[in-house]
């Protein structure tokens, strides 16, 4: 592959609450087995992209874990790898990354130091299937400065989260608004673009120099006018999770045989970090249905249209409904849970009822499971 790849993984998010207390969002789990970070790694190892960096800073500790071994994407057996790297402490620098353009200055030695004529940047909190090779392909055959992503914002999400973008017929960018208060366009950018690598770090440099940090607005949008800005359309699914109803959303979608199949049939695997656990156990009173159900889970009870991900216990008499049980989590015995995202490895006491009613609830109770 003609493109190394960068992960921007280091930001938080106001509008995931309580589920980013102790994890980057990159790191939320999705899908039953697999972290919002894999399907950007998968994607790029799929388009045979061997150099990956990934750049963690909030709560980096849950991703670091997650990443501890490049062998799981097969990344640079022999040549490449997957390199993580966080705010460091040096003699000319002493900043936390002030934004996603300061966090590839930071690490601008890496840049300089590939020869790789091209730069794949993404975000690690989409879910998504694409090939990075036509979209290199798209950009080298428009002549183009930057190309950016762009995916129709799916009906049910918040546009005003995202960059909205207009193009002409002929795909150029002509207008760039990142998070607008009004959307005049249903297109947005998916935080994926491509670029070559020289004038990635000549703009780098430019923007630290002028004491400018953020890669959306101090570049895509400063120089919209002076580069050749094109857009790349994804008509496949595509969803950002960086909100607690699109993070559920986006967990609830894989429980339709349509988007099960589009990533886990067709097309090449979705790869994760392997953990060996025995098969699920459904015992007496179990009634399971329209739900996913990981490894390394015990079912005592009724549940129905959820997702249940690895090593979750639920007690006899349970009732849970339409809801997301996170890593490890236990629930009691005669527990009604409907609308919810109960948090990883909390505890949820017998007898206990939990319901969203207006909104997704989270439950983060930390409970002593062991002092009751």
């Amino acid at each position: 592959m003609r493109a190394l790849g960068i992960i921007l993984a280091g930001g938080n998010n106001s509008r995931m609450g309580a589920l980013s207390n102790k994890r980057a969002i990159a790191a939320m789990p999705i899908a039953g087995s697999y972290r919002s970070i894999d399907f950007t790694l998968s994607n790029m190892t799929n388009s045979h992209i061997q150099t990956v960096a990934v750049l963690s800073q909030y709560n980096a500790r849950s991703l670091n874990e997650h990443l501890n071994s490049a062998k799981w994407w097969n990344f640079g057996r022999k040549q490449g790898g997957l390199f993580l790297f966080t705010p460091t402490v040096t003699a000319d620098n002493s900043w936390w990354y002030r934004g996603t353009a300061d966090a590839m200055w930071q690490n601008i030695d890496f840049l300089k130091e590939r020869h790789e004529p091209y730069v794949i940047i993404a975000n690690g909190d989409c879910v998504y299937r694409i090939d990075f090779n036509k979209v290199l392909d798209y950009h080298v055959q428009k002549q183009a400065n930057i190309t950016v992503v762009c995916a129709k914002c799916p009906e049910d999400d918040d546009i005003t989260r995202f960059g909205v973008v207009k193009m002409d017929p002929d795909g150029r960018i002509n207008d760039f608004e990142e998070k607008p208060m009004v959307a005049h366009s249903n297109i947005v950018s998916t935080g994926v673009y491509v670029i070559r690598r020289r004038a990635l770090i000549e703009l780098l440099e430019q923007c630290n120099k002028e004491g400018r940090y953020n890669f959306v607005t101090d570049i895509l949008i400063r120089y919209l006018g002076m580069q050749k800005i094109y857009g790349y359309m994804l008509d496949d699914y595509w969803r950002n999770i960086s909100s607690i109803d699109a993070y559920y959303r986006a967990n609830m979608d894989f429980l339709k045989p349509e988007v099960q199949d589009h990533f886990f049939k067709e097309g090449e695997t979705i790869y994760s970090k392997a953990m060996d656990l025995a098969p699920a156990k459904y015992n007496e009173g179990a009634k399971v249905s329209g739900s996913l159900i990981s490894s390394g889970c015990i079912i005592n009870s009724q549940v129905e249209n959820s997702i249940l991900f690895k090593k979750v216990f639920v007690g006899s008499g349970c009732v849970i409904k339409n809801s997301i049980i996170l890593p490890g989590a236990y629930i009691g015995d005669n527990a009604y849970i409907e609308n919810c995202i109960v948090e990883s490895n909390e505890t949820l006491l017998s007898n206990t009822s939990y319901v969203g009613r207006d909104n997704i609830m989270v439950v983060a109770e930390k409970n002593n499971r062991y002092g009751v």
